[in-house]
Protein backbone atom coordinates (compact mmCIF):
# COMPACT_ATOMS: atom_id res chain seq x y z
CA UNK A 1 0.00 0.00 0.00
CA UNK A 2 1.38 3.07 -0.80
CA UNK A 3 0.24 6.82 0.46
CA UNK A 4 0.65 10.55 0.11
CA UNK A 5 -0.43 13.45 2.88
CA UNK A 6 -1.01 17.13 2.42
CA UNK A 7 -2.59 19.81 4.40
CA UNK A 8 -4.06 22.65 4.26
CA UNK A 9 -5.80 25.52 6.43
CA UNK A 10 -8.76 28.02 6.36
CA UNK A 11 -10.70 30.25 8.68
CA UNK A 12 -14.16 30.55 8.95
CA UNK A 13 -17.29 31.33 11.53
CA UNK A 14 -20.11 28.77 12.11
CA UNK A 15 -22.29 27.88 15.60
CA UNK A 16 -23.73 24.63 16.22
CA UNK A 17 -27.87 25.08 16.12
CA UNK A 18 -29.34 23.05 19.46
CA UNK A 19 -26.38 22.44 20.63
CA UNK A 20 -26.93 24.40 24.38
CA UNK A 21 -23.27 25.73 25.30
CA UNK A 22 -20.09 28.06 24.09
CA UNK A 23 -20.40 26.45 20.71
CA UNK A 24 -24.27 27.78 19.51
CA UNK A 25 -22.52 31.19 19.39
CA UNK A 26 -21.08 32.21 16.25
CA UNK A 27 -17.67 31.55 16.55
CA UNK A 28 -14.42 31.22 14.18
CA UNK A 29 -11.65 28.08 14.02
CA UNK A 30 -8.90 27.91 12.00
CA UNK A 31 -9.45 25.10 11.06
CA UNK A 32 -6.51 22.62 9.47
CA UNK A 33 -7.54 19.38 6.99
CA UNK A 34 -5.08 17.07 6.73
CA UNK A 35 -5.63 14.75 3.75
CA UNK A 36 -4.17 11.00 3.03
CA UNK A 37 -4.24 9.38 -0.47
CA UNK A 38 -3.89 5.16 -0.31
CA UNK A 39 -3.28 3.02 -2.93
CA UNK A 40 -2.27 -0.73 -3.92
CA UNK A 41 -0.42 0.06 -6.75
CA UNK A 42 1.90 3.15 -8.50
CA UNK A 43 0.50 4.81 -11.68
CA UNK A 44 2.18 2.82 -14.26
CA UNK A 45 2.31 5.35 -17.45
CA UNK A 46 2.79 9.28 -18.14
CA UNK A 47 4.30 11.86 -16.15
CA UNK A 48 2.76 10.47 -12.63
CA UNK A 49 4.38 6.71 -13.69
CA UNK A 50 5.69 5.47 -10.05
CA UNK A 51 3.69 7.78 -8.22
CA UNK A 52 0.50 7.46 -6.24
CA UNK A 53 -0.38 11.21 -7.49
CA UNK A 54 1.95 14.35 -8.30
CA UNK A 55 1.89 16.37 -5.14
CA UNK A 56 1.00 19.77 -7.27
CA UNK A 57 -1.95 17.80 -8.14
CA UNK A 58 -2.90 16.75 -4.71
CA UNK A 59 -1.92 20.24 -2.81
CA UNK A 60 -3.76 22.16 -5.17
CA UNK A 61 -7.01 20.08 -5.23
CA UNK A 62 -7.00 20.61 -1.35
CA UNK A 63 -5.64 23.63 -0.81
CA UNK A 64 -8.41 24.92 -3.37
CA UNK A 65 -11.00 23.41 -1.32
CA UNK A 66 -9.14 24.92 1.56
CA UNK A 67 -9.98 27.98 -0.12
CA UNK A 68 -13.82 27.99 -1.31
CA UNK A 69 -14.47 27.80 2.60
CA UNK A 70 -11.40 30.75 4.12
CA UNK A 71 -13.09 33.34 5.69
CA UNK A 72 -16.90 32.34 5.47
CA UNK A 73 -19.15 31.87 7.47
CA UNK A 74 -20.26 27.97 7.32
CA UNK A 75 -24.17 27.71 7.71
CA UNK A 76 -25.97 24.79 8.39
CA UNK A 77 -29.29 25.05 5.73
CA UNK A 78 -32.30 25.41 7.74
CA UNK A 79 -30.28 27.54 10.87
CA UNK A 80 -31.25 31.05 10.06
CA UNK A 81 -34.03 32.79 9.28
CA UNK A 82 -34.04 34.09 5.43
CA UNK A 83 -33.84 37.78 6.62
CA UNK A 84 -31.09 36.76 8.78
CA UNK A 85 -28.67 35.34 6.11
CA UNK A 86 -29.97 38.32 3.29
CA UNK A 87 -29.05 41.13 6.06
CA UNK A 88 -25.59 39.44 6.35
CA UNK A 89 -24.95 38.68 2.18
CA UNK A 90 -26.56 42.58 1.97
CA UNK A 91 -23.86 43.88 4.33
CA UNK A 92 -21.13 41.92 2.17
CA UNK A 93 -20.53 38.70 4.24
CA UNK A 94 -19.81 35.54 2.70
CA UNK A 95 -21.95 32.89 3.62
CA UNK A 96 -21.60 29.34 2.51
CA UNK A 97 -24.61 27.74 3.28
CA UNK A 98 -24.26 23.76 3.95
CA UNK A 99 -26.51 20.58 3.52
CA UNK A 100 -25.39 19.57 7.30
CA UNK A 101 -24.36 20.59 10.80
CA UNK A 102 -20.57 22.07 10.38
CA UNK A 103 -19.08 20.08 13.09
CA UNK A 104 -15.30 18.72 12.43
CA UNK A 105 -16.74 15.27 11.44
CA UNK A 106 -19.14 16.29 8.87
CA UNK A 107 -16.15 19.02 7.57
CA UNK A 108 -13.67 16.17 7.20
CA UNK A 109 -16.14 13.52 5.85
CA UNK A 110 -17.34 16.67 3.10
CA UNK A 111 -13.96 17.10 2.34
CA UNK A 112 -13.26 13.13 1.45
CA UNK A 113 -16.51 13.39 -0.62
CA UNK A 114 -15.08 16.22 -2.67
CA UNK A 115 -11.95 14.87 -3.29
CA UNK A 116 -12.87 11.56 -3.78
CA UNK A 117 -15.65 12.55 -6.08
CA UNK A 118 -12.90 14.18 -7.88
CA UNK A 119 -10.87 11.07 -8.65
CA UNK A 120 -8.29 11.12 -5.47
CA UNK A 121 -7.95 7.80 -3.60
CA UNK A 122 -8.44 9.38 0.02
CA UNK A 123 -8.56 7.21 2.90
CA UNK A 124 -8.47 9.08 5.53
CA UNK A 125 -8.98 13.35 6.48
CA UNK A 126 -8.68 14.75 10.13
CA UNK A 127 -10.08 18.11 10.38
CA UNK A 128 -8.60 19.87 13.71
CA UNK A 129 -10.68 22.36 14.78
CA UNK A 130 -8.13 23.54 17.23
CA UNK A 131 -4.66 22.31 17.56
CA UNK A 132 -5.19 19.98 19.68
CA UNK A 133 -8.51 18.19 18.54
CA UNK A 134 -9.48 16.77 15.73
CA UNK A 135 -12.01 14.63 14.08
CA UNK A 136 -11.31 11.85 12.01
CA UNK A 137 -13.60 10.76 8.60
CA UNK A 138 -12.63 7.32 6.63
CA UNK A 139 -14.90 6.33 3.91
CA UNK A 140 -15.89 2.49 4.24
Amino acid sequence: MYGLKTEACFDSAHFLADYYGKCENLHGHRWRAVVYLAQDGLQDEGTMRDMVLDFGVFKRAVRGLAEELDHTFLVEAGTLKPSTAAALEGEGFSLTVLPFRTTAENLARYFCDRLRAEGLPVCQVDMYETPNNCAIYRPE
